[in-house]
């Protein structure tokens, strides 16, 4: 995808459609963007007089939508690159894809690897944020283990699984002060209590995920800062009614915020459904955990390290087609799925897809909602919900 022009004269944007505002739908609604930020979001009518509206570049989508962009926490690569393999140039291929497909905002997600591997990525994510980014923002990491639950791999390598390791984490965020912004590991293992507390009082989202913890063990974790759950119902004890797991005190506490791959192929929509009825508080949020093969044609992949096979879309570990290996999913593949398949309203999954996921890793006092003040950071959709165009800061990347 190559890169629009940018909106660095600050000329007045004016975006005519059905805008998505923190009130609601607003039919016939504009939104106003100067430079880097939004001016305006709300009933066209009630445009203030004082915008200078006489150099307005005007785009109209009156039967569309105008939306803020997504979010993405838990995701991997895509067009053809993993960010376990980080430099500039990959950077740009993963920001780039994700960039069209709606992404304004990402974590760059690792896997369970060598200590020397992550700090690598940590190093080369840390280097591209000091530069202007071209595309979809990178607002940190996310370290998916390598603090897991050996029972409970996935498509994680588990020869570099090991105990959770407070000194790791204070080197990291000694190095890289903020870059780190959620880890996920499983509660029940060695050392995670006084890790998820270190996290807690670091202001890093301690997630669980890859775990063999019993419901009892995730409110302990809670109990000592636990606040979230990667790819809800995956690779996790399940719920069963004398024994309700991890994915027991996930759907029944409110203090734990849930991730949810909406492709229903990790997860029935009937599944997608439960999730979307227990949690209401702004605690539910839309991943992708896209890997490599996100927007390439079906074949041979790797995850981390591992082999992996695509088919049909599936990605699967090519040593086990059973396992799958996350996803080829895109965030608005997976919006769309919230309201097609599941049926919730527009304003519901653009929460689920951008307020909430900004809430959760601390962005949400600059985007993740189209007020005045915030980031433009805006999709454009047309009536069947496809995107129209793509503003990161004020500039249309697509």
């Amino acid at each position: 995808m190559s890169k629009l022009t940018d909106n660095q004269d600050n000329q007045l944007t004016l975006l005519y459609g059905k805008v998505l505002t923190p009130e609601g739908l607003q039919e016939n609604g504009v939104l106003a963007m100067r430079g880097e930020y939004i001016v305006y979001a709300g009933d066209a009518a009630a445009l203030p007089s004082d915008l200078n509206l006489s150099d307005a570049q005007t785009i109209r989508e009156n039967d569309g939508y105008i939306i803020p962009g997504f979010i993405d926490i838990h995701v991997h690569g895509g067009n053809g690159e993993d960010f376990m393999d980080s430099n500039k140039e990959v950077l740009d291929t993963i920001t780039s894809y994700h960039c069209s497909q709606g992404t304004t905002s990402m974590l760059a997600t690792t896997m369970t690897a060598p200590k020397a591997a992550i700090d690598s990525v940590l190093k080369e994510v840390n280097e591209y944020k000091q530069h202007e980014m071209p595309f979809t923002r990178l607002e940190g990491v996310h370290l998916e283990g390598p603090f897991i639950s050996p029972k409970w791999p996935g498509a994680q390598n588990p020869e570099h699984i090991v105990h959770a390791n407070i000194d790791w984490l204070e080197e990291w965020e000694s190095s890289y002060p903020g870059l780190v912004k959620q880890v996920t590991m499983a509660p029940e293992r060695e050392g995670a209590l006084e890790a998820i507390t270190w996290l807690k009082n670091h202001d890093i989202v301690a997630a669980l995920g890859h775990t063999d913890a019993t419901y009892d063990e995730v409110l302990r974790a809670i109990d000592a800062g636990l606040s979230h759950g990667v790819h809800t119902f995956n690779a996790m004890t399940g719920l069963h009614h004398r024994k309700p797991g991890t994915v027991g005190a996930m759907l029944s506490d409110d203090r734990l915020s849930a991730e949810i791959i909406a492709d229903g192929i990790h997860v029935h929509p009937a599944g997608v459904r439960i999730l979307a009825r227990m949690k209401q508080d702004y605690n539910l949020i839309l991943i992708t955990d896209a890997m490599s093969a996100t927007g390439m044609p079906d074949g041979e992949y790797t995850l981390g390290d591992l082999p992996v096979v695509v088919e049909n879309g599936i990605a699967t570990l090519k040593s086990n087609r059973d396992s799958l290996a996350g996803s080829t999913l895109t965030m608005i593949k997976g919006f769309k799925f919230l309201i097609e398949e599941i049926g919730l309203d527009i304003e519901r999954a653009s929460q689920i897809a951008s307020r909430n996921p900004a809430k959760r890793i601390g962005i949400d006092n600059r985007t993740g909602s189209l007020q005045a003040g915030y980031q433009a950071d805006v999709l454009l959709l047309n009536s069947n919900l496809d995107i129209n165009s793509v503003w990161v800061q004020g500039n249309r990347k697509a």
